[in-house]
């Protein structure tokens, strides 16, 4: 019963606003506001994840093509798809509600300065931090909620940032494949409730939660991951004052800063539209999870255990990892209001090596410090007092998570105990 009061409420907010009537973009802030009408660098940044790419993005063996199947219901009228290649049983695929671009991908994303959106951000409001080399870009949830994807260049990388709401996961990828730039959209599809999306160029789908390409010609290949962190609204504006926000002149007309999921990311809730393998017992499936995957091996950290310790020193697949918590962020699925939901907090992973030495941190109980010079450190890894002020962790990929949807692609998953 319950399962089906989520699919009417959720399924009938996106189809209308799939229905919305489009509007034509705002024109670009003269004043740079606007990312995307600034001139390309000319190289790529030097700042990347801590790890080689395919390390971070928790690479493993191509997976086989499977025997043809029957794709999934009116895939074939939607999409020009090559479905007779794909790794994935087309029976663990889903409508979501919405088809084919239901929910729109940004394409040419605006973007404003932090003092323009300030005017509509609260201080608590969740957004992804996205930074390459020193440009920074801050995706509103109440945004990305509506939308999905993202399709951007930052510094001169071409990324696409992505949010799929039902299973909490913000995740930003390296979209130039075989030196093709690809561009993404929605296939209105799920697996295991985690979005499906398609690149335009081939019409290949590809899950969200591994960057892996299931169905079409581009099937079992993957895209590298990027660090991508939710954070507060305040800790973006205080670290990046110069940075640039996603603008809510998207061309579509949505209630940004409404959550269609309302009550949604309740732990004793059940995941909506969920039909996979059963979730492990050893944390509720709706339990919050950051997720570090490295060189064969997957960490969960529970947001519970992170909320205690505030800092965590470990090793995935042979690499040390610190991982940071800091309270005051609101939940993007929890409140009608994006704005007014609970503060579930934020979680970032870092490399603890600075300068070829290694780094132990402990919580004082209010600040992140580390054992070696006392300097206190903040959750974006930045050294904000001490010794080391001013000095930057390397990030690495950590990727927010429902325990339900991590454990059903990673079953084998560690989950992280102190």
């Amino acid at each position: 019963m319950r399962s089906t009061f989520w699919f009417v409420l959720i399924s009938t907010a996106l189809l209308l606003s799939a229905c919305s009537t489009a509007v034509a973009p705002a024109a670009p802030a003269s004043s740079g506001g606007d990312g995307a009408a600034a001139a390309p660098a000319t190289t790529q940044p030097e700042v990347s994840p801590a790890v080689e790419p395919t390390a971070s993005s928790g690479a493993s063996p191509t997976p086989a093509l499977l025997s043809p199947e029957t794709p999934p219901s009116g895939a074939e009228r939607e999409f020009s798809t090559d479905f007779s290649r794909h790794t994935v049983s087309y029976r663990e695929v889903f409508s979501g509600g919405p088809p084919k671009d239901g929910i729109p991908a940004i394409d040419a994303p605006q973007f404003v300065t932090v003092a323009e959106a300030d005017a509509w951000l609260a201080s608590q409001e969740p957004v992804v931090l996205v930074q390459a080399g020193e440009e920074a870009r801050a995706y509103p949830l109440q945004i990305m909620t509506w939308h999905e994807i993202v399709n951007d260049n930052i510094g001169g990388l071409p990324l696409t940032v992505t949010f799929c709401p039902l299973c909490n996961t913000a995740i930003a990828f390296e979209r130039t494949l075989d030196g093709r730039v690809l561009d993404f959209g929605t296939t209105g599809r799920l697996r295991f409730s985690n979005l499906i999306m398609y690149d335009r160029q081939t019409e290949s789908w590809w899950q969200q939660a591994g960057g892996d390409a299931i169905a079409g010609e581009l099937a079992g290949r993957r895209l590298v991951f990027y660090p991508a962190t939710i954070i507060a609204w305040e800790e973006f504006k205080a670290a990046h004052p110069d940075g640039l926000v996603l603008s809510r002149e998207t061309g579509f007309s949505r209630d940004y800063g409404r959550n269609p999921y309302a009550g949604y990311d309740d732990v004793n809730q059940s995941p909506f539209l969920y039909r996979g393998p059963a979730t492990p017992g050893t944390l509720q499936p709706m339990a919050r999870v950051l997720t570090v995957d490295l060189n064969g091996e997957a960490v969960a950290y529970p947001y519970d255990v992170l909320a205690q310790m505030q800092v965590i020193n470990d090793e995935v697949g042979g690499e040390p990892v610190a991982v940071f918590w800091q309270s005051g962020v609101a939940s993007a699925l929890d409140s009608s209001s994006i704005a007014q939901g609970r503060d579930v907090g934020s979680a970032a992973a870092f490399s603890p090596h600075l300068d070829g030495h290694r780094l132990t941190f402990r919580s004082d109980g209010e600040q992140i410090v580390d054992v070696e010079t006392g300097s206190q450190w903040d959750l974006l890894g930045r050294a904000v007092a001490g010794e080391l002020t001013g000095r930057q962790l390397t990030p690495v990929v950590g990727i927010n998570h429902f325990w339900f949807s991590w454990a059903a692609f990673k079953p084998e998953t560690r989950i992280y105990q102190p």
